[in-house]
């Protein structure tokens, strides 16, 4: 019996392409889905792209349960490592969680460059923020969480978006271990970065942006900011505000 354990419209993608590499990152409980339509319009312009798929994501909640945040790490340098074979030179640009993950692995990672798009700085939870070991108490009671749907600005994505329903709860523990790594590596990012966003992101709040930004070491950074988009912005709202200054950054350092 032949039965599918990536689901549907999930997998991780790979379009070769020319010497310079892109390596896209998804979020937390989310598909390399979400990343695909920026890199269908990367590989256009003529980049070689690979959207992984996290450690745990786009299977079942259960597999995302068991991941530490380690293991979404190494995802990333998986990626980075597959690229390398086909690529010159590799950025990397992350979504959300994909964003913590890209920021990190910047500093460890001899990366080109780096794009951050609707990053968190801090858990969004300030008691979870404030107690993370209550989070992990009560992880094996409270297993998963209901998800609150976000605003799209166009709706008719939200029913075709693919993510778990649920939030797993051990794994946002793993997510604020994770973005005290991410704080903690901001300084040492050298390299060229780009952050990306939405003013109108309903899931995490605009004020991340400034001190995300204002932390990252590299003295060639800039911040873009866009409206009318829902904290998916690779999907959501007017999307050429988005991959018109994500091809613009890797023109300028490519």
């Amino acid at each position: 019996m032949n039965k599918r354990l990536i689901l549907d419209r999930a997998e991780p993608f790979f379009f070769p392409g020319g010497p310079v590499g892109c390596l896209l990152v998804h979020g937390f409980t989310g598909t390399p889905f979400e990343m695909r339509s920026l890199g269908q319009f990367l590989h256009a312009e003529g980049y070689t792209v690979l959207g992984v798929r996290l450690s745990g994501h786009a299977t079942s909640l259960e597999d995302m349960i068991r991941m530490r945040y380690w293991d979404w790490l190494a995802s990333v340098e998986d990626g980075y490592h597959m690229l390398s074979g086909h690529c010159e030179k590799i950025f990397v640009m992350g979504l959300s969680m994909g964003g913590v993950l890209s920021l990190t692995q910047a500093a460890r990672l001899p990366f080109q460059g780096v794009v951050a798009m609707s990053t968190p700085y801090q858990f969004p939870v300030e008691w979870a923020r404030r107690t993370p070991w209550l989070v992990r108490l009560v992880s094996p009671i409270f297993r998963t969480q209901a998800k609150r749907r976000g605003k799209w600005f166009n709706p008719e994505l939200d029913g075709d978006h693919i993510s778990y329903e649920r939030n797993p709860t051990r794994p946002g523990y793993e997510l604020i271990q994770l973005l005290k790594e991410m704080r903690a590596a901001l300084p040492e990012i050298t390299i060229p970065a780009l952050v990306i966003h939405s003013r109108d992101d309903d899931y995490v709040l605009e004020h991340n942006a400034q001190p995300l930004f204002d932390h990252i070491g590299s003295p060639d950074k800039q911040l873009v900011w866009v409206d009318r988009a829902s904290h998916v912005i690779t999907r959501d709202g007017d999307t050429s505000r988005i991959f018109q200054p994500i091809l613009a950054f890797l023109r300028s350092h490519s």
